[in-house]
């Protein structure tokens, strides 16, 4: 896709292999989001504006905030800051919505919407890690 695509928007929602095979059926998850980033970075490099404020061109990652979950979070957002760059725009996406297979039963730990404060929170994280670029 290199030469193709302008803009990447990937999601990236768990770190650990064991989070991935909980909730996604899939240890590999953590390591191809890692490398597709990397690869999207490379490719298109920092997400840039035109005077119009859209989009032009660059690399937006998006998060899900999953109840619980902020550990997660904070390796992502460690990840990014570290090993992408400090200046990775990142979408903090606060509409998680239990639904699907999701109950109380079989996940009950994320069979609630993320609380307002796991939100701040997840804010938070991302600025300590050393990323500025997000929505607030």
């Amino acid at each position: 896709m290199d030469g193709i695509v302008d803009i990447y928007m990937p999601d990236f929602k768990y770190w650990t292999p064991e989070a991935s095979r909980k909730y996604l059926k899939s240890t590999r998850y953590p390591d191809a989001a890692i490398i597709a980033i990397r690869e999207m970075q490379r490719q298109v490099g920092h997400l840039v504006f035109g005077p119009d404020g859209l989009a032009k061109r660059g690399l937006l990652v998006r998060h899900l905030v999953m109840p619980g979950c902020l550990d997660e979070t904070r390796q992502i957002f460690r990840f990014l800051a570290k090993e992408i760059s400090p200046d990775t725009y990142v979408n903090i996406m606060d509409q998680y919505h239990p639904a699907g297979k999701v109950s109380a039963l079989k996940y009950s730990e994320i069979n609630r919407c993320t609380r307002p404060q796991e939100i701040d929170q997840a804010y938070a994280l991302a600025v300590a890690a050393g990323l500025h670029r997000f929505d607030k």
